[in-house]
């Protein structure tokens, strides 16, 4: 017997066309299989010469078994050969001679003559019309072998398979006496379903090779060549290679899927090059459908329900479970999957499973939801008991019932993290939200929650943030109060309110976390962070409201470290004692009370110590804050410790490390994960680092991104403005960057955040007026004071360098780590904190005179529409340097500049006097009142912040400022700085 296999093409069978849509052709289904029709025709050739034939197609569903026999038999009528063909049925499998007695009624009379239509497709009227069927073995040997007698006979039996026994055992007998007689036996059997000894058809043994030809034909998938045949076919075109590529992959060499996917095009009149993107993808899955809901249709209940059983098992499928869901049945398991591989529904391989998720998908569409996910719920308590992994426990939890048991969370909540590490955060969120609606206590839920936000945050920022709402939504009242009291309970709230903050989201969750924070247990290290963490939200906002920093004891107690770290940064934005700054970040950042504080928390206190100077120190600790946040996949947390390391290395003069660390950043939290209140701050220092490169382009490439809505709020717009500011200034538009800056230092004072070295911007603004103004040269003086008053090296630096630069005068470079400060450059820096406002002063011209008293010799620079503070305040100006030394301590703090004190009461003009150059629009003078609240006003206070500074309430402030507008005939707040310019030769009135 010769055994033949499926080999490659060698040459195209012409295909049958047949009109299709729009005038497009669709090929005849036999693609690729030259080498069988071939074999078929040369059989048939020698079948009308007398030499029988007997010939077995085997192969999978769909592969083309049928289409071939097809082919076969339109060869033998274009032959001349009569043909007799049925296809086997699953529904007459246990029809006593169903397949037989439909063969017999198909059996010729006499020879057809050619040109008529082969006898597969006329109808039975050309053979027996009684329509019995035979009642032996013989019956159908006899008549068949009878009518070969008159002339070539080919019988064509399909899906052999399916045939009853006696049809079965009736075509075994007719294939043993083919010696002599011209007939041709071909079947065609489904190799998932592989014949039993008792099945197989045979020729006799005693025959030899040349008596009957034996030919056993294995049809494998198409190769790629035959489908780019079959697509060129339909198209009168060759298709591009990308399309050919996904074809041969979506179609698994199946030509009945084929033939659906290219039908599914022509109907919608698409071709490769027209088709949306996405089309063969979607029409590969409704094939796969379409001929899985047409299977399902003819398969009886008991299969049907072993199949749903593998549905819902899926890859992870067993006998064991399929016993478990699918119940007792008639059929044994290893027959019904069998049966089930023969419909070609499920995939080759040694476990069961659908061949496709849209096949599964379609097995359990006509179920009931509750039904499904009682039979997902049973699958996952079967992989629970049989110790199945996570993986498969975790996929049939998906779709099942509520289990409420907590293996099922475990399991969930492992899978998550699993699928988070390896880069599937949409597959964890599934899982995350699928433990979610499991009954389980609030330190777990709120551990769920945290995580989901963690798993959605690169894709949906705004879900992260609802997620994280919703686990601080705590109750308030009655028992479940103090299941909020419990210890995880409160560092699960901890957890989810440092990534909120973290992100730069504090407005919304800020009552929130003060509600977790009041829930704490009292004394815990939960509570300490969750008050600090509100701190800081407080602190965020313009004018805070609780200003007043917590009383902690010294030293600091572990549990309370993090109120000690906000302290710390909360000192160094006031810039009022830097020693108690450096001690409180340096508390807060110690090894043995870390674990005590949040990580958002040690970012703040090591922003302190960048403030302070101590930037080596600060990159240490941050660099521990990114190794605990990466672990701990806070990616938030990670991107606010690179934020203050790019900070840290600016102001080092490392601007490599500090681009490296902001790369970084935006490598770990894209600009759309931040939140709209903290996305100016990335590129803000994007902007600073192009400019102190030198890049002015790149700068205004950088700060024209465009903002989400909500940005203009937050503390990091101040550093915006800033980069603005600086960023026009370079490109010498003054009024611009002056405009800017002033924003920038009305942000800053309306968050008490005073200190130059936060943002220098009083300087900045000062270069972007002309030299001699006045107002430079108080905005340098004021700067002068805070940095003389904050005692960081580098912020005095900083701004003398600056106000050389702004005055154009040259200075004496502030000492660095190799030159020690003497104490003739202290006493010079007070002299230039302490002195009154004056463009020209500078360190040389105070270190070149001999006594201190020059300073006061010097003439006073033109006053300022501000009004200074009485001379009875701590920290007002003396007559001369040596006073100004030998008087120097803590200065008070100002929230506004430092000015020149008020003439005396002998060289004021009486009240209502015009002064030169002043002219006035209202009733009459402002009164020194009316003139310090207008100067603080326009120094870019809020009115509380003004009402605090002049310890009135912020009614007076108000009252006050509508006078000042009407006398001045102005509008508003935005035209009083140009105002109070106008008037500035003007005295006071009383």
């Amino acid at each position: 017997m010769e055994r033949t296999t499926a080999a490659h093409p060698v040459r195209a069978t012409p295909p049958v066309d047949r009109a299709g849509p729009g005038g497009t052709g669709e090929p005849a289904a036999l693609v690729g299989r030259d080498t069988e029709a071939g074999l078929l025709h040369g059989l048939l050739g020698r079948l009308r010469t007398g030499r029988p034939a007997l010939v077995e197609v085997h192969g999978p569903p769909g592969i083309g078994r049928s289409a071939l026999l097809d082919h076969a038999a339109a060869l033998a009528h274009g032959a001349g050969v009569r043909v007799a063909a049925v296809r086997a049925t699953a529904e007459e499998a246990g029809l006593p001679h169903g397949v037989a007695g439909r063969l017999l009624a198909r059996l010729p009379a006499h020879p057809a003559p050619t040109g008529t239509p082969p006898p597969g497709t006329a109808g039975p009227g050309t053979g027996r019309t009684d329509g019995a069927r035979p009642r032996r073995t013989a019956d159908l040997c006899a008549e068949v072998l009878e009518a070969a007698r008159g002339g070539p006979l080919l019988l064509v039996v399909d899906d052999v398979q399916w045939a009853d026994p006696r049809s079965l055992r009736a075509l075994r007998s007719l294939a043993r006496r083919l010696t002599g007689v011209p007939l041709m036996l071909l079947t065609s059997r489904n190799s998932a379903v592989p014949a039993t000894a008792d099945e197989r058809i045979d020729a006799c043994a005693l025959a030899g090779e040349d008596a009957v030809a034996h030919h056993a034909l294995t049809l494998g998938p198409l190769s790629d060549g035959a489908v780019g045949e079959f697509l060129t076919g339909t198209w009168r075109a060759p298709v591009d290679a990308a399309f050919l590529a996904d074809a041969v992959r979506h179609a698994e060499g199946s030509p009945a899927l084929m033939r659906s996917i290219v039908g599914r095009y022509v109907r919608h009149g698409w071709t490769p090059g027209t088709a949306p993107e996405g089309r063969l993808e979607e029409s590969a899955a409704e094939a796969v459908r379409e001929r899985t809901v047409r299977t399902l249709a003819l398969l009886p209940d008991e299969l049907l329900g072993v199949l749903r059983a593998v549905a819902v098992a899926g890859p992870d499928c067993t006998p064991g479970l399929i016993d478990a869901l699918a119940g007792p049945r008639a059929l044994g398991t290893s027959r019904a999957l069998a049966l089930l591989r023969g419909t070609g529904l499920l995939a080759p391989g040694p476990r069961p499973a659908l061949r496709t998720a849209a096949a599964a998908r379609a097995v359990l569409a006509d179920l009931g939801s509750e039904h499904r996910e009682e039979l997902h719920a049973r699958a996952a308590d079967w992989a629970h008991r049989a110790a199945l992994p996570d993986r498969a426990l975790a996929r049939m939890l998906l779709d099942a019932r509520r289990i409420g048991a907590t293996w099922a969370v475990e399991a969930l909540r492992r899978e998550a993290e699993e699928c988070r590490a390896t880069g599937r955060p949409a597959r964890a969120a599934r899982l995350l939200e699928r433990a979610l609606r499991e009954p389980v206590p609030p330190a777990l839920r709120i551990r769920l929650l945290t995580d989901l936000s963690a798993a959605v945050l690169p894709t949906g920022p705004e879900a992260a943030s609802r997620h994280l709402y919703r686990a601080l939504q705590t109750p308030g009242d009655g028992a479940a109060a103090d299941t909020v009291a419990d210890a995880e309970t409160g560092r699960a709230l901890l957890r989810a309110a440092e990534l909120l903050v973290a992100r730069g989201d504090v407005d919304t969750p800020r009552p929130r976390i003060a509600r977790a924070a009041d829930a704490a247990r009292p004394g815990s290290a939960e509570r300490s962070g969750l008050r600090a963490l509100h701190r800081i939200t407080e602190y965020s906002r313009p004018d805070p409201a609780d200003g007043a920093e917590p009383l902690l004891p010294d030293p600091c107690p572990p549990e309370r470290s993090a109120e000690a770290a906000v302290a710390a940064w909360r000192t160094a934005q006031r810039g009022r004692n830097i020693d108690r700054a450096r001690r409180l970040a340096r508390t807060a950042l110690a090894p043995q009370v870390r674990a005590h504080v949040p990580l958002t928390v040690q970012a703040a206190a090591a922003h302190a110590l960048v403030l302070t100077g101590d930037t080596a120190e600060a990159r240490r600790a941050l660099d521990e804050v990114l190794v605990r946040a990466e672990r701990s996949d806070a990616r938030a947390v990670a991107g606010l410790a690179l934020l203050v390391t790019c900070l840290a290395e600016l102001r080092a003069g490392r601007d490599s490390a500090a681009a490296e660390a902001l790369d970084r950043c935006e490598g770990i939290m894209p600009g759309r994960c931040w939140h709209p209140l903290m996305a100016p701050g990335p590129l803000a220092l994007r902007a600073l680092l192009h400019l102190r490169r030198g890049d002015r382009t790149a700068a205004e490439r950088a700060l024209a991104t465009e903002l989400p809505p909500g940005a203009e709020g937050g503390l990091p717009w101040a550093y915006l403005l800033y980069a603005r500011g600086r960023v026009a200034l370079a490109g010498g538009t003054r009024e611009q960057a002056f405009a800017d800056l002033l924003e920038c230092g009305r942000q800053l004072l309306a968050r008490q955040a005073v200190n130059p070295a936060v943002l220098p911007w009083r300087s900045a603004a000062a270069r972007a007026r002309e030299p001699g103004d006045p107002v430079a040269a108080a905005l340098l003086a004021e700067e002068r004071r805070r940095a003389l008053l904050w005692g960081s090296p580098a912020a005095m630096a900083a701004a003398l360098g600056e106000g050389a630069a702004a005055t154009g005068a040259g200075g004496t470079p502030a000492p660095g780590r190799e030159r020690p400060v003497s104490w003739q450059y202290r006493q010079a820096l007070v002299a230039l904190g302490t002195a009154p406002s004056s463009g020209h002063l500078t360190v040389d011209s105070l270190l070149g005179s001999d006594r201190g008293a020059a300073v006061a010799a010097r003439p006073a620079a033109p006053a300022l529409p501000y009004p200074s503070r009485p001379a009875s305040r701590p920290g007002a100006a003396s007559g001369s340097a040596s006073g100004s030394v030998s008087g120097a301590g803590p200065l008070p703090p100002s929230r506004f500049p430092s000015l020149p004190p008020p003439p005396p009461a002998s060289v004021r003009p009486p009240a209502g006097a015009g002064a030169p150059g002043r002219t006035a629009v209202g009733t009459g003078p402002l009164t020194r009142a009316e003139q310090r609240v207008a100067a603080l006003a326009a120094g870019g206070l809020g009115n509380r912040a003004v009402a605090e500074e002049l310890a009135v309430t912020p009614r007076t402030v108000e009252l006050h400022l509508t006078k000042v507008y009407r006398k001045l005939g102005i509008r508003g707040r935005p035209q009083l700085a140009a105002a109070l310019r106008r008037t500035a030769g003007g005295a006071p009135g009383a």
